[in-house]
Order: C-alpha cells, then sequence, then structure tokens
C-alpha cells in the first residue's frame, strides 16, 4: 500500500537529528509475527539473511554499522566530512511534542545506532550542501517497522519542525512504499520527504530531501539540505546515491553465503 501525507520529519544529520524514534506507532509496519529478529525472510526481501550474520549484542551492532553506515565516497566526488562527523552513540534525538527535536537515551529497542555528517563545501554562487547518514540497529524487526510507522505519524503530527536552533523544515511531502511498489524492491519498508528547509545561517526556501528504509531489524536513511544555487535535482542525486550504497552494503553484510 502507498501512503502519500504533506507534512515533515526530522532530518538525519548533525549528532542525528534525523533518526526517526519512539517505536510507538503501528500503521505502516510490516513486522515479523513472530517479534523476532527477522532471521527468515520476508517476502518482500530480496535476498535471504544468514541468522548467524545478523547483531544479537550492542558490540556486533556497532561492528554492522561500522561496515554499512556511508562514508564521504558513498555520496560521490566533492563531499567532505563535517565537524562533528559522528554522533554520540548515547543519545538519539527524539521529536517533542512542540515539534521541536532534543536529544535523549536511546530506545529500549535500538542495539546501536550512529549517524555521520557530511557536506558539498560552498563555492562561487552555490552554498553548502548539508548531508547525513544514519544506520540504526534493532533488536527486532519489529521495532524497525515501528520505527518507520512512527515516522510516518510525526509527518502528520508536526507539519513544520524545528531541527534546531535557527533551523526548521516544512511545507513537506512525503511517500511510503512497501517492498515490491512502484519498482520499490531495495527493502522492506521505504519512506521519503520532499520540501523545504530554512536556516538562519543559509536562508531559504531551500530544497530538503530525505530517504529512509527498513529491512530486518535495519533502517537506514539519508538527508539532504539545499542551498543557494544547489539544484533540487543536485540534492537528490546525491542522497539517493548513497542510500543506495548503504542498503547495498547492508545486504552483503547479513546475506546468506553460497
Amino acid at each position: 500500500m502507498t501512503v502519500l501525507l504533506a507534512g515533515c520529519s526530522g532530518a538525519a544529520d548533525d549528532q542525528g537529528e534525523a533518526e526517526k524514534r519512539d517505536a510507538s506507532a503501528r500503521s505502516s509496519a510490516s513486522p515479523d509475527p513472530g517479534g523476532g529478529t527477522g532471521s527468515g525472510p520476508s517476502p518482500k526481501e530480496t535476498f535471504v539473511p544468514d541468522p548467524a550474520r545478523l547483531p544479537k549484542t550492542r558490540a556486533e551492532a556497532r561492528d554492522l554499522i561500522d561496515r554499512v553506515i556511508a562514508d564521504p565516497d558513498s555520496f560521490g566526488p566533492g563531499v567532505v566530512k563535517r565537524s562533528p562527523y559522528e554522533s554520540d552513540p548515547a543519545t538519539w534525538p527524539v521529536l517533542g511534542e512542540d515539534c521541536v527535536w532534543q536529544l535523549q537515551k536511546p530506545a529500549s529497542s535500538v542495539l546501536a545506532t550512529l549517524t555521520r555528517s557530511f557536506e558539498v563545501p560552498a563555492e562561487r554562487g552555490k552554498g553548502p550542501v548539508r548531508l547525513g547518514a544514519v544506520v540504526t540497529v534493532h533488536r527486532t524487526r519489529d521495532d524497525a517497522a515501528w520505527e518507520m510507522a512512527q515516522s510516518l505519524e510525526e509527518s502528520m503530527r508536526c507539519p513544520t519542525q524545528q531541527l534546531r536552533e535557527g533551523e526548521q523544515i516544512g511545507s513537506m511531502m512525503a511517500g511510503a512504499f512497501f517492498g515490491g511498489e512502484a519498482l520499490q524492491t531495495t527493502s522492506e519498508d521505504s519512506l521519503t520527504e520532499l520540501g523545504e528547509y530554512r536556516s538562519s545561517e543559509l536562508g531559504g526556501p531551500h530544497r530538503y530531501f530525505w530517504q529512509q528504509a527498513q529491512t530486518l531489524q535495519f533502517t537506514v536513511a539519508v538527508t539532504g539540505k539545499g542551498a543557494k544555487g544547489r539544484t533540487e535535482r543536485e540534492i537528490d542525486e546525491l542522497v539517493v546515491q548513497a542510500q543506495s550504497a548503504m542498503l547495498v552494503r547492508l545486504e552483503s553484510a547479513v546475506e546468506k553465503q553460497n
């Protein structure tokens, strides 16, 4: 089932500001009925996972994240690390009732999570493109599916959101696609948001593009924030390329070997 919404969600960016949290909504999930770690294939998977390669401890989860999460080359030429480059693994952002993102302790469903921040530096006539990538390893496939559902709930609850002081996103259109829908064959569930990004530093409105995908007990997300002189296509291609790279790495990390 495809779901289209007007609204917005937080962006995966510095200090993990865009991970969608709190695993409480269950409206768009495609969970494993047994609530397990997803050791068996689901109808929407394009590969068969090896149960022995699925992380069961925090240390194993962090090792997998290090092998999967994007680096500058995942986006293509010209992308560099921002500072701080990696988020504090002891925190993750939660969207408050006031529609403002705030850092809190990760939910109990999370084995490990990490966000990295990147940038296409400013050049003559063009502002900097801010990029973020995040990988989260949940304890079960159910937990990862609930994270995706919560993202849709946030879109409806908060049509405008404050990422941090001086940064805001709004005027969003969101789409959700299960595996096999609209040529979506790379994950069990996929969410996309398009909208406007404004900041006290870079002005706006500029292009905002966010993608998140869920497979097994994992979610991966990428965010792109535009700036003066940057085209929508430029932002979108950066996000799509990094998202695709992480999904390929994830499959390779957990796929059953012949």
